[in-house]
């Protein structure tokens, strides 16, 4: 049987979110903390790939936007900068603009650099925005692959 997902190398470092589910806006955590990763002062190109493995979309209004944050901070404090994002959730007008089919269960990748405008930011983290009359939420793992 023909195969269509790329296989990825898990590393623990890169892991940005593991299992538990989201009902409220969140700063994605590893072991019940913030993740931060650390690129270093290079460029970095890569992909973040997430698993979802719980998508509530019962309501017909339930979005789960996943954003990359990007700093000069190590702590997030100032110099902020929003990256590419995604949105989870229910194919609704209100929701996802044209879109005509739920992003639900099952894995997707999202392509990223560090580098904004030519400044290169050495910190990155992810963001969950949470939206819509939500009883159970939102469950993936996510990590990076580095191209």
């Amino acid at each position: 049987m023909a195969r269509n997902q790329r296989d990825f190398t898990f590393d623990y470092d890169l892991q940005l979110k593991d299992a538990g589910l989201i009902a409220a806006d969140d700063i994605a955590q590893v072991d019940g903390s913030d993740k931060i990763l650390d690129f270093g002062q290079s460029r970095v190109d890569g992909r973040v790939i997430i698993d979802a493995t719980a998508v509530e979309v019962a309501s017909g209004d339930e979005a789960y936007e996943i954003v990359l944050e990007f700093s000069s901070s190590s702590t997030f404090a100032s110099d902020i900068r929003q990256g590419p994002k995604f949105t989870l959730g229910d194919a609704a007008a209100t929701v996802m603009l044209a879109a005509d089919v739920d992003n639900g269960v099952g894995r997707y990748e999202l392509a990223f650099t560090n580098e904004i405008n030519g400044t290169t930011y050495r910190y990155m983290r992810m963001q969950i925005d949470v939206t819509g009359a939500i009883a159970t939420g939102v469950d993936f793992t996510a990590f990076v692959v580095l191209q």
